[in-house]
């Protein structure tokens, strides 16, 4: 990677994408300065790039920003200022990948099951999952089909959404690209296009989030195996982006589907690469936690997202700074009333040193894995490294004051506790904290 020699910005504007690769080597926007502000108009994630063989990652994100002065140990914090979603409509359902379209990987690995070609380019002849060709020989090429599939519209507002019947899934095929609003720089062959209408009459509110938001691995990663559970999928794999065990541990985590990374949250991304590379995309309408179906509603949608620079704070994944309403319940902080009741319960027991009383803020540290399990572990020991304690520590402070939540299935959760401030011991950190909740 060469360093961008432009006068720092301190807003760019994004409207271009990667082809599904994180690669360190690879240029990058800017330089912005801390404080400045990223605007992208981000392309739909999941679906659409599943579709689209010549994509190598699964997805389709904006290609990084190079913040001036990063550089790898220390730590960026992007604020979600705001999520517009541009799409008028959107299909998403449970997938299947199609035997002889990939090799090992249908996400990263894709091949043209007739002449063989990789990463084929495709073009769209018609409707439906037969459409997407291949441009060399024309035979059907897209790796996944939805084994149970909807279209869902949205109203003019975009506070609510509700699945079609066959007869306006057809119709909203033919127009696909254009009621997804599918940005002009993007590629990816539109999921609406599929027609899929196996759930009629379901309504749902919805609330945008960032599926992708992250800095850039030390080495290249397809874009949606940048997590640990993902990323599982990649050791010993047969093609050009196999990673052995430990060389895992270069990824940033920057795929984690965490819906609570929405507008009004700070997440807080560790620093691998000169510049940080800050990239976002994969927003979605909605999402229960867990994305139990793989896949929610992938949508375009216009973010800003205001970037700051923290020196010297060496983190291995991603910390969130919550909405407040978004906390578990044992998380918030305590209320004034709240502390006046802790000091008559000391007072009650013989002891009156409101000392004894800890001023603790809540903090989520992302965890990611093969399974929950060790993605609740994983998360438990970024935590003990950042704040200095045990890990047997940690597991009693999330337990009693704090929560687990699941991001995705099968690897990806939000280990949130409520800490002590003076373990916090960068100070930048502490008052981004503090600002926060308090």
């Amino acid at each position: 990677m060469s360093t961008p020699t432009n006068t720092p910005a301190s807003t760019i504007f994004v409207s271009k994408y990667t082809n599904g690769i994180l690669d360190p080597s690879a240029e990058m926007l800017g330089p912005i300065k801390s404080g400045s502000r990223i605007v992208a108009h981000t392309a739909p994630g999941c679906w659409g790039p599943m579709l689209t063989p010549e994509l190598r990652g699964g997805h389709e994100v904006t290609v990084p920003v190079y913040v001036e002065g990063a550089q790898p140990g220390d730590a960026v914090a992007l604020t979600i200022e705001s999520i517009t979603v541009t799409s008028d409509a959107s299909s998403s359902g449970t997938d299947a990948a199609l035997e002889g379209r990939f090799n090992a990987d249908p996400y990263v690995a894709r091949l043209c099951p007739s002449c063989g070609a990789a990463s084929p380019e495709t073009e769209v002849k018609g409707t439906g999952q037969d459409a997407i060709t291949c441009k060399a020989c024309g035979v059907p090429a897209a790796p996944f089909e939805m084994a149970h599939g909807y279209t869902m519209v949205f109203n003019k507002e975009r506070t609510m959404g509700i699945t079609v019947g066959a007869a306006i899934a057809e119709a909203l095929a033919k127009d696909a690209t254009a009621v997804m609003d599918i940005p002009e720089e993007s590629i990816q062959n539109p999921s609406v296009l599929l027609g899929n209408s196996d759930l009629q009459g379901v309504v749902t509110r919805m609330r945008p989030f960032l599926g992708q938001l992250g800095t850039t691995p030390s080495m290249p990663f397809p874009d949606s195996h940048n997590a640990g559970d993902f990323g599982e999928f990649l050791v010993g794999a047969p093609h050009d982006y196999a990673k052995s065990t430990e060389e895992l541990a270069r990824r940033t985590d920057g795929h984690m589907d965490i819906n609570k990374v929405r507008a009004g949250a700070t997440l807080i991304c560790p620093v691998k690469v000169e510049g940080a590379g800050v990239y976002l995309g994969d927003a979605h309408a909605m999402q229960s936690d867990g994305e139990i179906a793989g896949h929610t509603t992938d949508v375009a949608a216009v973010t800003v997202l205001r970037v700051e620079l923290i020196k010297g704070l060496e983190i291995d994944g991603p910390v969130l700074l919550q909405v407040p309403e978004d906390l578990p319940f044992l998380a918030k902080p305590l209320t004034m009333d709240e502390f006046e009741q802790a000091v008559s319960i000391l007072q009650d027991s013989g002891a009156a040193d409101e000392a004894l009383i800890e001023d603790s803020m809540p903090i989520a540290f992302v965890g990611t894995g093969g399974n929950l399990n060790i993605a609740i572990d994983n998360g438990m020991q970024r935590a003990a490294d950042l704040l200095g304690i045990s890990f047997d520590e940690v597991r009693n402070r999330v337990t009693i004051s704090g929560g687990i939540d699941i991001g995705r299935a099968p690897g990806t959760v939000t280990v949130t506790l409520r800490v002590p401030l003076e373990l916090l011991q960068n100070e930048q950190l502490a008052q981004m904290v503090m600002a926060k909740y308090s």
